[in-house]
């Protein structure tokens, strides 16, 4: 029985010291249009548990209290309560806020497809995925709507907690995969920009490893590299939460080991300050020079474990210090590492969200760092880099801690554009039909009328990929493989912004149709079409075809660089990921089959 289709309630009966009686609540959320609504927040008052309604707007869940208290949430309306009686059925009406406030708590895209209505996104709300955060991009006419935008973030979070999952031989959430992080853990080739310029764009067209008809359009930005010795200086936050749930060797321990091999890349200019929240929210240094690795050492050394998580609190007296020790023209940034597990003060990802971005207007930039598992709070980390203008990071082992705060150092710290977004446009003479592969938006962002495409913030030396499958037409062949001048696929529009700089600049690139033809060229390209098929396995996109795990491993390891280390073990991640999910499957088909 699935819940949401069913609306039946149950009574339990346990015999202990007396008889508890149990009680189903149950209910449906819709909109003042009477408009079903997906992923509504409901919290239990009695217990603080939360829940969420399905894709029919419907949601159950047992309580052992006859009268209770609900509060229903949802981006863009209003928050209410509401009382159950015992089992009685509950049909929640939601009113929208009022458009100025509508307007402030915008919900925001990760990708947009320009002139696509309201009415035309809810026909991507179908399947049978049930409390789907994620909703995968869907084939789009070009014709109809030959441009699409895309927020440009360097987060790589997504691919290690992907390898935490398989490693443990545990099936990964299809929401916690999220296909553009995947990409950017694995950049295509650093093309250094012109001495004037921000990005270098790069592009290639290639086969499409699922389906041999369509072909995949690979688009590469690469930002400029920094020199360390000569940025500016930097005033770094470190807050650390030091509650209980850190209390384990792949939280606090590994932090500790992080922080303390970031130390080694700071210079005489640079200063650090030290806050913590747990037991006790605290500033346990203030301003000390980036010479001092010693003293900052022994404070990372002492820290211990203890208390609530009072998140709330914790930023703020972060972004107070931050702002206290503000260095003009300079690097300012709070570096949050936590579970995300937040239970004191501010908790739900719209009051965090709220938070973040208030402090975000200050000129400050968020580095999150996400840790843990079992309670590990990836939503909260993820949306709360997103609003502070930063980057987020899953730390599952300390090879990754060393790659983020070490070798990935300036590409983790210092950004050199901010904003960043690029429109592409399709030549539907060329291109009949597309669809942008990762980047996939949350469901009530799709459901907002007024969400909002924002670009995100870009570091030095990053390499980052767009990559759209793309359904040619019927003069596709005869284009693409002519020798003259190459006709343009697309055009990109990229608008971005130079950090401390409130102008909007804007460049409008040709992208030509460039089919890869050299073996080393076919090889870059098919490892990138390797990964993006490694993400929609995990997904069960249903854009696969009949592709498979077995598909896969014979394309990697065809692919895959094997002086390449990071690919190498990607590769040995998808043999493990074969075994998980070919067992899977098989369970699956014996059920079937009872």
């Amino acid at each position: 029985m699935r819940c949401g289709r069913i609306l039946l309630f149950f009574l339990f009966f346990y015999t202990a010291t007396g008889v508890a009686q149990e009680y189903y609540v149950r209910g449906e959320v819709r909109d003042s249009t009477g408009q079903l609504l997906q992923n509504v927040q409901i919290r239990q008052t009695s217990t603080g548990l939360l829940f969420k309604t399905g894709v029919l707007g419907s949601f159950g869940f047992s309580s052992r209290i006859y009268t209770d208290t609900l509060e229903i949430s949802f981006n863009g309306f209003r928050t209410e309560k509401i009382s159950t009686a015992g089992a009685t059925p509950l049909k929640i009406i939601l009113r929208p806020l009022p458009i100025g406030q509508r307007m402030k708590e915008s919900t925001r895209l990760s990708s947009r497809t320009a002139n696509m209505n309201r009415d035309q996104r809810k026909g991507w709300f179908t399947g049978d995925e049930t409390y789907a955060d994620l909703l995968e991009n869907k084939w789009v006419s070009t014709a109809a709507f030959p441009t699409t935008g895309l927020s440009l973030t360097v987060d790589q979070a997504s691919y290690s907690n992907i390898r935490r999952f398989i490693s443990r031989g545990t099936y990964v959430p299809t929401d916690a995969v999220r296909i553009e992080e995947i990409f950017n853990y694995f950049p295509a080739t650093h093309i250094p920009p012109p001495d004037s310029a921000v990005f270098a764009v790069s592009s290639r067209v290639g086969p499409c490893p699922w389906n041999w008809n369509n072909h995949l359009l690979q688009i590469n930005l690469s930002a400029r590299k920094l020199n360390l010795d000569s940025l500016p200086p930097a005033h770094l936050v470190f807050l650390i939460d030091i509650s209980a749930s850190m209390d384990m060797p792949n939280r606090l321990p590994l932090l500790q080991s992080g922080f303390r091999m970031l130390l080694s890349n700071l210079r005489e200019k640079d200063s650090v300050s030290v806050v913590v929240y747990g037991g006790m929210t605290a500033v346990l240094v203030r301003a000390l020079a980036g010479c001092e690795k010693d003293s900052l050492t022994k404070v990372i050394n002492g820290l211990v474990p203890g208390g609530a998580t009072p998140g709330e609190s914790g930023i703020r007296l972060a972004y107070q210090v931050a702002k206290q020790h503000f260095i003009e023209g300079g690097n300012n940034r709070v570096i949050l590492a936590t579970d995300g597990d937040f239970n004191v003060g501010l908790k739900t990802e719209s009051e965090l969200e709220d938070l973040i971005s208030i402090q975000r207007a200050q000129g400050i930039y968020l580095t999150c760092l996400g840790v843990g598992m079992g309670n590990y709070k990836d939503s909260k980390i993820q949306l709360l880099a997103e609003r502070g203008n930063g980057n987020f990071a899953y730390l599952d082992q300390e090879k990754e801690a060393e790659r983020v705060l070490m070798t990935e150092f300036t590409k983790t710290l210092f950004a050199v554009a901010d904003d960043v977004y690029m429109n592409v446009s399709f030549d539907p003479a060329l291109v009949k039909n597309y669809r942008l592969i990762g980047f996939d938006n949350k469901a009530g962002a799709l459901l907002d009328s007024l969400a909002q495409l924002e670009g995100g913030e870009v570091g030095s030396g990053h390499t980052l990929t767009a990559l759209f499958e793309i359904e040619p037409s019927a003069t596709f062949a005869s284009v693409a493989y002519k020798k003259q001048e190459p006709d343009s696929i697309a055009w990109i529009q990229l608008q971005y912004r130079i950090p401390g700089d409130s102008v909007q600049r804007k460049e409008l690139i040709r992208i030509p149709l460039y089919y890869v033809y050299l073996e080393q060229e076919l090889k870059q390209s098919m490892f990138m079409a390797a990964l993006a098929q490694f993400g929609m396995l995990l997904k069960g996109s249903p854009f696969l075809n009949k592709s498979s795990w077995d598909n896969l491993v014979q394309l990697g390891e065809q692919v895959v660089d094997i002086n390449s280390p990071a690919q190498v073990e990607w590769l040995a991640l998808v043999q493990q990921g074969r075994e998980l999910y070919d067992k899977k499957k098989k369970r699956n088909w014996k059920r079937l089959r009872r």
